[in-house]
């Protein structure tokens, strides 16, 4: 039952509630209907009848059951295949150069290329095509069948009608003919032998049994009761077996013939051995299995029998897509091997059972036109042999330039012949930009060896003396070894004060005066914050 909402109800109009549904699946009472008037099992389960409550159904429904949601932008239609819209009369401009038409270009252009196109004749422009664009949903889009008329099949319909029809016709018009032979005989000949008679009758009967063979197929048809939606009715039911074949224990009934199995409904054996294969229907159960498929799954069970025992971990019951990859991988190795071995024997031995191969210049140089040329090899006679060419732009110069882009190769790179430039889209500069290039590279290739005669002898370089002062060092400048020992003791000693403020003296002197000797020692035990080695140093 499907609930509008959830209510309070006691107890008593819960009972009541149960009891009507329980009448309800047992067909006592009429089912409920929802808002289209259409009844509702009282079988669903109370979980998928009852809407929800943000729905606020006011009347049972199971239309939140149900897709009442739509897109209205999605459409079924399909393209209008084969569909023109407009005709010109005169070429546009924009339009296919080949056929006229506004709605594609030349390169792809569907009709037959035509020696002049439409752009230049102005005659016989194609109409425009009807372009439609559709926004289908994920259905549509994998529809199969979209698109498809269903109307159409009923040619398929009449033109299998309409053979049966001039099968029958042309086997009444044979029997007809045959009658008035028969008639004639009989009339002009006065002894017909008995043979030809049984021919003739065996022939009409063959030919009356095939002209009511659309009657025949009435006794195919079975009337029994078939049950419906709607209760039971009476119905035709078509019988699948055809009658006319001769089930295959009744083709031999010599009882020393194959042997067949009722429980199976299986005979191995051909019961007609004798026969002509051509006209023969069945030849037994054991032929299936040495033709098709069942013949390659033979040899793959061999296969991976032959290569367990090898040693190969391969199970074809186990393991069957793994024993057909390596069955097919071992035919492809077989195979390879078998081409190998013979283009080695052919060629040690060489083969000759073929001819040897004309070369192609000959093959495709020979023909019937005649072309005579001066010693300059100029064209005296005759016409020279064009080249095809294709329904693509080519030879199109650009940026005065006289060859296209990729005429020329150097040092890895294209570039145009006329100016020998490797920079695509550039202006060709001529002769006068290929001499500017040559006399560049030239320039480069001796500053180059320039540069590298004067790396040989390396400069000799001063020895700069220390800065002591944070200025230039004048070159008078003269330290006295001595004086300079007793400033690095005195560093010393005052680096151990700095660290350990214990051992300075309770009276300190000081004096203003720095030496040179001085301003060399602090230099030299200074660290240097950036040197990975004060750590070692000091």
């Amino acid at each position: 039952m499907a609930t509008a909402s959830v209510a309070f109800k006691s107890r008593e109009d819960h009972r009541k509630q149960l009891e009507l549904e329980e009448a309800r699946k047992a067909g006592l009472a009429p089912a409920e209907v929802d808002e289209d008037g259409k009844e509702i099992n009282p079988h669903i389960p109370q979980y998928m009848s009852s809407a929800p409550w943000y729905l606020n159904a006011e009347r049972p429904s199971l239309k939140h059951q149900r897709k009442w949601k739509s897109d209205p932008n999605y459409t079924k239609s399909w393209y209008d295949r084969g569909a023109k819209v407009y005709q010109a009369e005169k070429y546009r401009k924009g339009a296919c150069e080949n056929c006229g038409a506004m709605t594609h270009t030349g390169k792809s252009c569907l009709e037959r290329p035509r020696k002049v196109g439409a752009k230049w004749t102005n005659k016989h422009i194609a109409p425009d095509e009807k372009i439609e664009t559709f926004e289908l949903d994920y259905d549509g889009k994998r529809d199969r069948w979209n698109g498809y008329d269903a109307s159409t099949y009923a040619r398929v319909i009449e033109r299998y009608e309409a053979r049966d029809e001039a099968r029958r016709k042309y086997l009444k018009e044979q029997q007809l003919k045959k009658l008035e032979e028969k008639n004639n005989n009989q009339e002009g000949e006065s002894v017909v032998s008995d043979e030809d008679e049984d021919d003739d009758e065996d022939a009409l009967k063959v030919d009356e049994a095939k002209v009511d063979e659309s009657k025949q197929m009435d006794f195919a048809k079975v009337e029994k009761r078939v049950r419906t939606t709607g209760g039971g009715s009476t119905g035709t039911v078509r019988n699948l077996r055809i009658r006319e074949d001769t089930a295959k224990y009744l083709l031999n009934l010599d009882v020393n013939s194959a042997h067949y199995d009722p429980k199976t409904r299986s005979m191995r054996e051909d019961p007609l051995p004798d026969a002509d294969p051509n006209e023969k229907f069945y030849a037994g159960d054991n032929r299936n299995r040495v033709s098709g498929q069942a013949l390659e799954f033979k040899q793959l069970n061999i296969h991976a029998w032959e290569a367990f025992e090898k040693g190969q971990d391969i199970h074809m019951q186990a393991a069957p897509s793994q024993a057909e990859l390596l069955y097919k991988n071992y035919k492809v190795i077989k195979e390879k091997l078998k081409y190998r071995m013979k283009d080695t024997i052919m060629e040690k031995y060489g083969n000759a059972a073929t001819d040897e191969e004309l070369p192609r210049e000959l093959l495709l140089g020979q023909s019937e036109r005649e072309v005579e040329y001066d010693r300059a090899g100029r064209i005296i006679k005759g016409q020279e042999m064009a080249l095809p060419r294709s329904k693509y732009e080519e030879d199109v110069y650009i940026n005065n330039h006289t060859s296209v882009w990729g005429s020329y190769w150097k040092d890895h790179s294209w570039g145009y012949k006329c100016c020998k430039q490797t920079v695509k889209n550039s202006y060709c500069t001529g002769a006068a930009g290929i001499e500017a290039a040559e006399a560049a590279a030239d320039l480069m290739k001796a500053n180059i060896a320039r540069k590298e005669a004067c790396e040989d002898a390396p400069a000799p370089v001063e020895e700069k003396r220390p800065v002591t002062w944070g200025t230039e060092i004048p070159d008078d400048l003269v330290l006295d070894e001595k004086l300079l020992a007793e400033a690095l003791k005195k560093e010393d000693e005052r680096k151990r004060e700095e660290r350990d403020e214990r051992k300075r003296k309770y009276n300190v002197r000081w004096n203003d005066e720095v030496t040179a000797e001085d301003m060399e020692a602090y230099r030299m035990k200074k660290i240097h914050h950036d040197d990975p080695m004060k750590d070692f140093l000091h």
